[in-house]
């Protein structure tokens, strides 16, 4: 089948990624079997892209509809057919939303499938094998956004087999269900984005010979909610053996809530749906789910530290060497929180938002805690003590580094081997600098996907990140000649910092992680869905509007007297 042609320049995002759908159909006749690749479901065939060739939307576990919804994922059946690899399965539902380029390709419950990458010009066996898992809040994502696409990265590095994988998300992967009558049938469903990855792990681990990949050398890579997702699985004893090494870009095991921050999805769920039992939410159609999953899509809930799948206290497995057989490559960017003030529409709208955020994190905090944030806030150079930057640069740490820091740390103390890195290199777009999800066209070597970036990146940079991910994954060694990346150890702290000249520095930001660690055990995460409006700034804001009001009604009243005594 002919592959379909765009003009992608003249469409808009939207246009553009829902122009790469189609149906994969299964194949009675003759197929090119140097584009196939025989898997435990069957034969599939994928798309030659000149050296490069890609498999799309093959299944890795049974469709989670009917009486799979909510339900863990179901091993594929054995199948001798011959199908089609030619385009992406569909995105998990989520809202439609601009830099979520997924979110446009069609949405359905039917979407456990994984994309393939192998480049046929180099004849390695038992090639490295790197699987890619999306971020987006645990809410959005999926394997159609172009900035995931591997032909790049494989062609650049033709000895690695690429593996990109959808899960579900929001309403549809993480859930909790025990408030609904009936819901005790369904206990995985608070984290069941993370066994839906460990389902496409497993098919990966039985069928990757098939494309060259050597099972026993598999690398976990992921941003954000995949970054999130990678410092999980380490933890979870049936992901054991699945994968050798991780790379976490700006997401840790910090990325998690616990069961009572997870009540207010529910709540909001059973409001939104007037519905109080699984027996009828069950039987809501794939329609009216997507409809309820727009309405609750910003309350969205990240993996439950349930005490089952996830420990209540998440580093608790690093701390006692549960995690020492994986090598960890993990760091996070220098602005992350910048990445929020275009997702919310602008400087001015974050300049009202932070404040509300903050204060509502800093009234929980003890006495003793407060006056290190407001130590940190002094720090903070050229700022006033609670500008919305130096409020940013707050969450850049308790959200991101540090929680990064102390995963590496406790990992390195305890058997484990980790490299850090931080990010510095920035975005052209207005107030991004280096924010949160920067990297990612680095990584893949989609440099003219600049969504992120504003402007094409740096062509060095981006061939120097390449060459260290896949030898980290190859060798559990990231360093490249001429750069030699020690490990991280809490001796020297050593971190690699990226940039147009990359270079190994020891302790970055010291002050700031010895002021704010402490707060850790608060567990500050992203979690907006209960903030509480009665906060000083609100109140000096509203006071302020009123007073602004006020004066107008005033000036207006007098203008006019003056106006009808002339």
């Amino acid at each position: 089948m002919p592959q379909k042609k765009n003009n992608s320049a003249a469409m808009s995002p939207g246009e553009r990624v829902r122009s790469t759908y189609g149906v994969n159909r299964s194949i009675t006749g003759e197929y090119d079997a140097a584009l196939a690749a025989r898997c435990v479901n069957g034969t599939f065939v994928g798309r030659a892209d000149g050296d490069i060739t890609v498999f799309r939307g093959i299944p890795f576990a049974k469709p989670p509809v009917g009486g799979l919804r909510w339900k863990r994922p179901a091993p594929v059946e054995p199948d001798s057919g011959v199908y089609e690899a030619y385009f992406n399965g569909k995105s998990p539902i989520q809202t439609e939303w601009h830099t979520e380029q997924a979110s446009y390709y069609p949405q359905g419950e039917d979407c456990l499938y994984l994309n393939v990458w192998v480049n046929r010009a180099c004849d390695v066996k038992d090639k490295t094998v790197m699987v890619f898992l999306h971020g987006g809040a645990y809410g959005w994502g999926g394997t159609a956004d172009p900035l995931y696409d591997g032909a790049n990265f494989v062609r650049a590095n033709p000895d690695i087999v690429l593996v990109t994988v959808a899960y579900r998300t929001g309403l549809m992967g993480f859930v909790d269900l025990s408030y609904f009558a009936g819901g005790e049938e369904y206990p995985d469903a608070p984290n069941l984005g993370l066994l839906d990855q460990i389902e496409a792990l497993r098919w990966v681990r039985g069928n990757i010979r098939s494309f060259g990949g050597d099972p026993g050398n598999v690398t976990i890579f992921g941003e954000s909610a995949g970054g999130g997702s990678v410092s999980l699985l380490p933890l979870i004893p049936e992901a054991k053996g699945l994968f050798r090494r991780v790379i976490a870009e700006s997401g840790s095991v910090a990325l998690t809530f616990s069961k009572k921050e997870c009540r207010e999805f529910t709540r909001r769920l059973m409001k939104e749906s007037g519905i109080r039992s699984m027996k009828m939410l069950s039987a809501l159609t794939e329609s009216q789910l997507r409809s309820l999953n727009e309405k609750l899509n910003i309350y969205n809930n990240y993996p439950q530290r349930d005490g089952r799948l996830i420990p209540e206290d998440p580093y608790t497995p690093y701390e006692n060497g549960t995690t020492a057989d994986v090598d960890m490559l993990i760091g996070t960017n220098a602005d992350e929180m910048n990445y929020w003030v275009s997702e919310i529409g602008g400087i001015v709208p974050y300049r009202f938002s932070i404040p509300v955020k903050f204060e509502n994190d800093y009234r929980t905090l003890s006495r003793v805690a407060k006056r290190r944030v407001d130590l940190f806030m002094k720090l903070q150079k050229g700022q006033k003590s609670h500008s919305i930057w130096a409020m940013s640069e707050f969450y850049d740490e308790m959200m991101f580094r540090l929680p990064a820091v102390k995963q590496a740390s406790e990992h390195a103390k305890n058997g484990g081997k980790a490299f850090m890195y931080y990010w510095t290199q920035p975005s052209t777009n207005s107030f991004c600098d280096a924010c949160h999800a920067v990297e990612l066209a680095y990584v893949f070597g989609n440099l003219d996907e600049t969504i992120y970036t504003g402007e094409r990146g740096d062509e060095k940079l981006c061939r120097t990140v390449m060459e260290m991910w896949t030898s980290f994954a190859r060798t559990g060694d990231p360093s490249v000649e001429g750069l030699e990346w020690l490990p991280y150890e809490t001796e020297n702290r050593f971190t690699m910092e990226l940039c147009t000249e990359p270079k190994l520095r020891k302790d970055i930001l010291p002050e700031q992680r010895a002021l704010l660690t402490p707060l850790l055990r608060y567990k500050i995460n992203p979690s907006y869905a209960t903030l509480d409006y009665n906060v000083p700034f609100v109140r000096k804001t509203a006071g302020i509007i009123a007073l602004g009001v006020t004066s107008a009604i005033a000036l207006g009243i007098s203008a006019y007297k003056f106006l009808k005594s002339e």
